[in-house]
């Protein structure tokens, strides 16, 4: 599998047009664009948030075999731990 090459795009928009009409294909290439840039953004939110928040971890820092490792969660995220089979998890 290639990349898309300039015929490929060509035929794309031509299908596009035969099926959207040339009075919908500049609103619906507009409402394309702002989805892409909100999407964007918000992934730079996110990953700028995640950055933040992510505690810095050392190799050195192990924990003992038997021991209870508790990680800082995010103000308003939800922790999932483990349950036991058979156990019951209120």
């Amino acid at each position: 599998m290639g990349a898309l090459s300039p015929i490929h795009l060509v035929i794309v928009l031509v299908i596009a047009l035969l099926i959207l009409g040339p009075g919908k294909l500049p609103e619906v290439g507009a409402a394309l664009g702002k989805s892409i840039r909100e999407f964007k953004k918000a992934s730079t939110e996110f990953q700028e948030a995640a950055s933040i928040t992510a505690p810095a971890v050392s190799p050195s820092s192990t924990v003992a075999p038997g021991a209870v490792a508790v990680a800082p969660v995010a103000p308003g995220a939800v922790a999932v731990a483990p349950v036991a089979p058979g156990a019951v998890a209120v």
